[in-house]
């Protein structure tokens, strides 16, 4: 027996009527009740803000939407709603989040801030999202951040925040903006930047008092600034491999300023960024980038770029100098083409204190003798001049130092002559000035001196280790190796037997 059945056999046809018509006025009064309860509820979807870490660190997914929904459907979702970060390592941290690229902005004490991590999903029109990330490279010689997205630079606090959703493990990247990674004496002098990507809203300056529209780097003129060798090797080539990529159009914020080095490169520094420099451990004003380096790239080798990972070469760095001081000579002379008219230029180091000639005349004497024209000088920090001097002569000699970095404004196919100290040099001898020569395109002669030609042998005794065993000295630490070999040796030359050198430079400029 159906249901129906016994319905019609329980109640008349009116009665049946009836309760039809009050069944459906109580089923109108129900969903009347539920609409005037619920409507708060109702309304378009609120903000979905999804995080979930992937693993320990910076593996993150992220959904966020700050539009509401019309609509919710299967196939409106995209893959495209969440930008994955993968590969993480102890050498390098990335951040990634997702950004409109449209006009969604939202406003903070009257300053627009960009709108970060937004994909919008409006009756199926996705937008086009922009990447926002920092990565932090810990390299064996230098360590640098570069960070993209809504950025400010608080010279006060020495901190560069990133206005975005995902955070550091520790909330922080603490870096020193000087490539000399792993010297602690150098580090002593240089500033602690610290860079916050990710910090909650409250922690960000809200205020913008200064907007620019070309990428910003950060670097310290402080470490071992105002040696000449650490000037290059640890400052102006890192900046060049940084900065070049932007032609110009990039600013530089400087951290432990130091005047006398900014006028001493200024014709760089004016060559690789057109824009007046910043002090910004001075400034009082927030700054805000699109686009910012903290720190500079160098390669593990002194005065080396690594051109099989670089865009850029020794040569390219070369011709950079040549045109920032207007330097003339681009090849050094060969004697055969030359038909003997030009004699070839000898640049003769000259130091005043430690390292230097005693017999400077002499040696002078015999190489005018042998056919070059002969210039001896000491250099100073005005590199313009230096810079002239050094680049008008096809061999240049020194004892090793610091004086010779000015190698660098030699022309193509030039000489250099490095003069060996007692010690146990030929490591540093090489390392510092031999390898980097060769990047350079000029032709290296190294002359180990003997003990008879360094004038310890008139401070010690024949048979001291001094003179004996340098290499047990080493032992003792670097601070006792310079007191000795550097700060305390002069050179005199054996004339004679520095001959056979200058011949062979001779030879190769014939070549």
């Amino acid at each position: 027996m159906t249901y129906d059945t016994i319905f019609a056999r329980s109640f008349s046809r009116y009665d049946q009527k009836k309760l039809g018509y009050g069944a459906f006025l109580g089923c109108l009064l129900i969903a009347l009740s539920f609409c005037i309860v619920f409507k708060p509820y109702l309304g378009s979807l609120p903000v979905l803000n999804l995080r979930m870490p992937v693993d320990v660190g910076l593996k993150m997914l992220q959904i966020t939407n700050s539009y509401s929904f019309e609509k919710l459907r299967g196939d409106d979702i995209r893959s495209s709603m969440a930008t994955i970060v993968n590969e993480t390592s102890s050498s390098e941290i990335e951040m990634v989040e997702s950004e409109t690229t449209g006009t969604n902005e939202t406003k903070s004490n009257g300053n627009a801030i960009s709108s970060s991590t937004t994909t919008v999903i409006n009756n199926k029109n996705i937008t086009q999202q922009k990447e926002m990330k920092t990565l932090c490279h810990v390299e064996e010689r230098t360590e640098f951040c570069e960070m993209y997205g809504d950025i400010r630079v608080d010279g006060k606090s020495s901190t560069v925040f990133m206005a975005a959703d995902t955070m550091l493990e520790s909330g922080s990247w603490v870096i020193r903006p000087y490539s000399r990674r792993g010297d602690e004496q150098a580090f002593k002098r240089v500033t602690k930047w610290f860079i916050k990507s990710g910090v909650d809203a409250y922690e960000i300056p809200t205020q913008c008092d200064q907007r620019h529209n070309v990428p910003a780097i950060i670097f310290s003129t402080a470490g071992y600034a105002g040696n000449n060798f650490h000037d290059y090797t640890d400052i102006v080539l890192p900046l060049y491999l940084t900065s070049r990529q932007f032609d110009g159009e990039v600013k530089f914020l400087i951290t432990d300023k130091k005047p006398w080095w900014i006028k001493k490169f200024r014709n760089i520094l004016q060559k690789l960024s057109r824009y007046e420099l910043v002090e910004i451990d001075k400034e009082v004003n927030v700054h805000c980038f699109t686009s910012v380096t903290v720190g500079l790239k160098r390669y593990p080798q002194e005065l080396k770029i690594d051109s099989s990972k670089s865009p850029y070469s020794m040569k390219d760095f070369r011709k950079f100098l040549r045109s920032a001081y207007s330097l003339k000579k681009e090849n050094a002379i060969n004697i055969r083409d030359n038909g003997g008219k030009k004699r070839p230029r000898l640049f003769i180091l000259s130091r005043k204190s430690t390292r230097a000639f005693t017999n400077t005349n002499a040696i002078a004497g015999m190489a005018t003798r042998l056919g070059y024209e002969v210039v001896v000088t000491e250099v100073d920090s005005h590199v313009a001049r230096v810079a002239e001097m050094v680049n008008s002569c096809d061999v240049m000699m020194g004892v090793h130092g610091a004086g010779l970095t000015n190698m660098i404004f030699l022309p193509e196919n030039a000489i250099l002559i490095q003069v060996i100290p007692i010690g146990g040099f030929e490591w540093l001898a090489k390392t510092d000035f031999g390898e980097p020569s060769k990047d350079m395109n000029l032709r290296y002669i190294g002359y180990q001196i003997k003990t008879e030609e360094s004038t310890l042998l008139q401070q010690y005794p024949p048979d001291h280790e001094v003179l004996n065993d340098p290499y047990a000295i080493q032992r003792r630490g670097w601070y006792e190796f310079k007191s000795i070999y550097l700060q305390k040796q002069n050179v005199n030359l054996d004339v004679d037997r520095f001959r056979i050198t200058l011949l062979r430079a001779l030879e190769l400029l014939n070549q």
